[in-house]
């Protein structure tokens, strides 16, 4: 048997990190097993879809790096199959016509409150005659659910779960304008496309055994299934607003990278030993079922900020300098030429161990693009009094004759203008450093003036005793 998995988001808003994680966990499932991951996009819900909210889903994906397998399905265009199953279930006597108006429903609902039941259909028209419904009526298609015993669904994560069947009622199936609800439409279209399992958060549990009602009135067998615990805040309680970011959009724009996202939605509620930081390869290898705890987690941005550090320290200069440039270009007072490229570039390196996020990067690298003069910080300011223009007034001497203008070129001009004014090395470096990026933090000084260039370390000398 081949496994398939799905991934099923509605197109009503933002990919949130909870479907994120549920989509991450059906793909490395299926890849680990060599099968296939497939894509269907629940628009049913016509009024609320958008093909904003589509795109969301296809560049959050991609973003994710989660590959799926031929073409995304749209369940909206599979209405005439739903409704042709229905037929079926119809003539086999497990679906009936319902002509209970929305007065009488509402009726139904009030008078189970007041008797302190679960407000459910009473069955009016389970096995009345249709030819007692009134004539042109409009009425939904329900199924004809199991009244006696118990429904059992065998889960991967959550154990073997009952419910007594006493305690559903006759599900619609289609509503009266024809439109097929979202449980049937999810049973047909898993059953056709031949998912084998179906992994999703553990707030689907009760739908499952209503949709299991559906499979077995159709006499189809029905995929395995794996309840994923949800993600809370921090605090234990359901994750919001308030917590932070909450969709793979608020992460990426806060500046972290995907391959750390993945892996910590895949440590959040999975585990293999004391492994922490794990490459996709690894992720595909080690996953399965029996890693999946089943306690809710908890959202910890700490955690992942600090393992997002992890993975840019590991990341490519080139892309990190490219992401960089598209988050400076926010900036007015950021000049985006090639040669501030190639600045940033050379300071990665350096750049990339002080970081953890994206935007922190972006904004220790902005120096090497502003134009002067330089703003400065009080604590650059500060640094900057008569003794320190005195050293820059030095320095700059010494490197304004330095050829070639290398780092280690630099070091050597550095140490000895300490050494001839009995300095210490860091009252030299940091009022350069102060004059370079008109604050007090910056990668290594050599490598600092060394991505610069001569002419620029000495116009932001200039510009700086000029003021």
């Amino acid at each position: 048997m081949k496994i398939r998995t799905r991934f099923a988001p509605s197109p009503t808003g933002l990919l949130h990190i909870g479907n994120a994680r549920a989509a991450l966990f059906n793909y490395l499932y299926a890849r680990h097993h060599g099968g296939e991951f497939v894509l269907r996009i629940e628009d049913t819900d016509r009024e609320r879809s958008t093909q904003h909210a589509v795109d969301v889903i296809f560049d959050g994906l991609k973003w994710m790096g989660l590959d799926w397998d031929g073409e995304p399905v749209f369940q909206s265009t599979r209405q005439a199959r739903h409704a042709e199953v229905v037929q079926q279930l119809l003539e086999k006597g497990q679906a009936y016509r319902c002509y209970s108006t929305p007065e009488e429903l509402a009726a139904m609902r009030e008078k189970a409150r007041a008797e302190k039941r679960p407000p459910r259909y009473d069955g009016t028209w389970r096995d009345r005659d249709p030819s007692e419904a009134p004539e042109g009526a409009p009425f939904a298609i329900r199924l004809k659910a199991p009244q006696e015993g118990e429904t059992i669904i065998h889960d991967h994560v959550q154990g073997d779960v009952r419910v007594a069947n006493s305690e559903m009622d006759d599900l619609i199936l289609l509503r009266s304008d024809g439109t097929p609800t979202y449980l049937l439409a999810v049973v047909v279209d898993d059953h056709d496309m031949e998912i084998t399992h179906v992994m999703r958060g553990d707030d689907h549990l009760t739908n499952t055994f209503r949709q299991a009602m559906i499979y077995r009135a159709m006499g189809w067998d029905l995929p395995e299934f794996a309840h994923l615990p949800l993600i809370h805040g921090p605090d234990g309680a359901k994750l919001s607003k308030r917590h932070g970011a909450q969709s793979v959009v608020d992460f990426r724009e806060a500046g972290f990278l995907p391959e750390a996202l993945d892996n910590y939605l895949l440590r959040l509620g999975w585990g293999h030993g004391d492994a922490e930081v794990l490459s996709r390869e690894e992720q595909i290898k080690l996953f399965d079922f029996d890693g999946i705890g089943q306690s809710p987690s908890r959202m910890d941005y700490v955690k992942l900020t600090h393992l997002n550090g992890i993975w840019m320290r590991q990341a490519d200069d080139e892309r990190l300098t490219n992401d960089v440039m598209e988050r400076l270009a926010k900036h007015d007072d950021v000049e985006l030429t090639e040669t501030v490229r190639k600045r940033i570039l050379t300071l990665m390196p350096g750049l990339k161990e002080r970081a953890k996020t994206l935007i922190e990067l972006s904004d220790n690298a902005a120096f090497a693009g502003l134009r002067l003069p330089l703003s400065l910080t009080p604590k650059a300011e500060k640094i900057l009094d008569e003794n320190g223009r005195t050293v820059l007034r030095g320095i700059s001497e010494k490197l304004a004759t330095l050829e070639p203008f290398t780092a280690e070129n630099i070091d050597t001009a550095l140490r000895s203008y300490a050494q001839e004014h009995d300095l210490k090395l860091g009252a030299v470096a940091q009022p350069l450093r102060a004059a370079m990026t008109g604050t007090t933090t910056s990668p290594g000084i050599d490598l600092t003036l060394l991505a610069l260039g001569k002419d620029e370390v000495l116009a932001r000398i200039r510009s700086v005793l000029e003021s």
